[in-house]
C-alpha cells in the first residue's frame, strides 16, 4: 500500500484550496500577488510544517510573507463556529515565529484598499 509523505499531502491540499479559493481570497490575491504590495512576496494557500507529538504536521495558511514572517487569514462566516480551532492554529503559528493577522471577508469586500492600508501600517518595513 502506498503511503503518502507529509509534503505530498500538503502540496495536494494546497493545490485543492488554490483551485477553490473564496471570492475574498481572490480579491486580496489580485492586490498582493507578484510583489504588488510594497514589493513583498506573498504566497497563497501555503503549507507551514511543524512537529507535534513527535509527528510531522502542517497547516495551510491563506497568505504568507516569508520576509516579514506574517500569516494573513481571511475569515468568513464559517469562522464564527470554529473559534477554538482558529485559536489553536494561531497559537501553533505563533510558536513557529509567525505573526497572525486575521481579516474579515466583509472588510475585503467593502474596501480592500483600506484593508491594505491598515495592513501596511502594521507590517510594512519603515
Amino acid at each position: 500500500m502506498y503511503k503518502q509523505t507529509i509534503k505530498q499531502s500538503a502540496v495536494e491540499a494546497s493545490r485543492y484550496l488554490r483551485q477553490r479559493q473564496t471570492k475574498a481570497e481572490e480579491i486580496f490575491w489580485q492586490k498582493v500577488r507578484n510583489k504588488q504590495f510594497y514589493n513583498l512576496k506573498f504566497l497563497r494557500q501555503h503549507p507551514l510544517y511543524f512537529q507535534f507529538d513527535n509527528r510531522k504536521r502542517f497547516v495551510i495558511v491563506d497568505f504568507y510573507c516569508h520576509e516579514l514572517k506574517i500569516v494573513i487569514e481571511l475569515d468568513g462566516t464559517i469562522h464564527k463556529s470554529q473559534r477554538v480551532h482558529d485559536r489553536e492554529r494561531s497559537w501553533i503559528l505563533k510558536q513557529l515565529g509567525m505573526r497572525v493577522i486575521r481579516i474579515q471577508n466583509e472588510a475585503v469586500f467593502k474596501n480592500v484598499n483600506g484593508v491594505l492600508d491598515r495592513l501596511c501600517e502594521m507590517v510594512c518595513p519603515r
